[in-house]
């Protein structure tokens, strides 16, 4: 289930994203928790299993275009579809016309998604 973030959930959304190649440093995280805090355009989801939140999705909207800036499950949660339940819930949401992946969310999205409109 996605779960739209809140600020009760950072450290989760922190150690969430830090699951991303790119996205080591704590400075850095608190960084990118703030931005999706700050930022209208800026949104981010959890994804929640049973009473566990096992993954984590950001977006930057423009013009109803949300590019996929971060995404990331729990190792121990790969292969189970929870990168398609994801895409499918932030479609049924309606806000989007549509979904794209950026140059760090590309390896895990590519096929997924097209960039192409």
């Amino acid at each position: 289930m996605l779960v739209k973030y809140k600020k009760a959930f950072e450290k989760i959304a922190m150690g969430l994203i830090s699951l991303m190649p790119n996205c080591k440093d704590s400075k850095q995280l608190m960084d990118i928790v703030q931005h999706y805090e700050q930022t209208p355009n800026w949104q981010l989801y959890l994804w929640k299993m049973d009473d566990e939140f096992v993954g984590a999705i950001g977006v930057v909207v423009t013009d109803e275009v949300a590019t996929i800036q971060h995404i990331s499950i729990i190792p121990t949660y790969h292969g189970e579809g929870i990168t398609a339940a994801m895409l499918e819930e932030l479609r049924a949401l309606g806000q989007y016309a549509s979904l794209h992946y950026n140059d760090e969310t590309a390896p895990y999205l590519q096929h997924y998604l097209s960039n192409e409109e």
